[in-house]
């Protein structure tokens, strides 16, 4: 089953960097994006995270939900959001479950090395809690303001 556009998006309930369990189902009513990414504290991971960071304030402005997803656990991201001053919650999807149901975890290669690991992938989940908008190949550093051009052309 791939996941497409108009789809509902999967429930799930994870908890975040502050041990606070937080359901999608809490957001309906609200545009929710959800991204995913391989680590905390890793360059482009740090230079996506940055992006949502400074681009918070026009997400807020249009009632957009920011949530970024890892297999990294409440102590790492905690730490992370501290280090960068991050102001949206990050999520523990520490045995993939979550990054598994949005086709976002599976084999990986690096430096001819193979490992299970989560892709770089963003959902935009509609006030309905249905699938908007999917993006597969992520660009780190402009990939907060690529979503925000896009949501105006919807």
């Amino acid at each position: 089953m791939t996941l497409k556009i108009g789809d509902i998006a999967p429930e799930f309930s994870l908890n975040d960097d502050r041990g606070n369990t937080v359901r999608l189902s809490d957001f309906l009513g609200k545009r929710v994006v959800l991204y995913f990414y391989p680590r905390d504290n890793t360059p482009g991971c740090t230079k996506e995270a940055q992006g949502f960071r400074e681009a918070y304030a026009e997400y807020q402005n249009r009632n957009i939900v920011i949530l970024g997803v890892s297999t990294d656990d409440e102590k790492s991201h905690a730490k992370f959001v501290k280090k960068y001053d991050l102001p949206f919650p990050l999520l523990c999807d520490e045995t993939a479950e979550v990054a598994t149901a949005y086709e976002s975890y599976g084999l990986k290669k690096f430096m001819g090395k193979e490992f299970m690991g989560i892709y770089r992938s963003t959902f935009v989940i509609d006030a309905n809690g249905k699938l908007e908008l999917i993006y597969r190949k992520v660009k780190p550093d402009t990939h907060a303001a690529q979503i925000l051009a896009d949501l105006d052309d919807l």
